[in-house]
């Protein structure tokens, strides 16, 4: 692994395999009710970090970004992984049918793509994850975490941990 940790909450992932990697490494700090928001324009990598997730949890179904179906959920791991792609909606509304309220903070961990332009509507205790091009190099991305509540504090520190073991290994 190439990752680099950056400090409390920032790594740099040089490449898709470092950044389904972090995914993999944020699985193993996830508990039933965590939600997690990733942040980023298209073609960041908020799939492949999924894609890492899922497959950190024990689930071998392929992943793919649901932008048309909404939702996507692998329960063949240690905990169900829903996986919503937000992209596509445009008004609060629409939530209600993607299924998003039936699960958010309590069964499995929730993963949701665009959901930073809804948060109002979704919950106060979450954490985001934002993924960023760096200007220069189309394989650098930068990962940033941003906690909002006490939950999401634990696993932003346990997940800086697990970074900090992985990278100085």
């Amino acid at each position: 692994m190439t990752m680099e940790y950056r400090g409390p909450r920032a790594y740099m992932s040089m490449g898709v395999d470092d950044t389904m990697r972090l995914g993999e490494l944020v699985a193993g700090c996830l508990e039933d009710g965590d939600v997690l928001v990733l942040t980023g324009g298209l073609g960041v990598g908020k799939t492949h970090f999924t894609k890492g997730v899922s497959a950190g949890l024990g689930d071998t179904h392929p992943v793919t970004s649901p932008t048309f179906a909404l939702m996507a959920v692998h329960d063949g791991g240690r905990i169900p992984l829903f996986h919503f792609d937000l992209y596509r909606l445009e008004h609060a509304f629409e939530l209600e049918d993607t299924g998003i309220f039936d699960v958010l903070g309590y069964e499995g961990a929730c993963l949701l793509e665009w959901g930073e332009q809804f948060q109002d509507e979704l919950t106060d205790e979450y954490l985001g994850v934002t993924i960023s091009r760096i200007e220069g190099d189309e394989s650098l991305r930068e990962v940033a975490l941003v906690p909002h509540g006490a939950r999401a504090e634990r696993l932003a520190a346990a997940i800086d941990e697990a970074v900090r073991v992985e990278t100085s290994a």
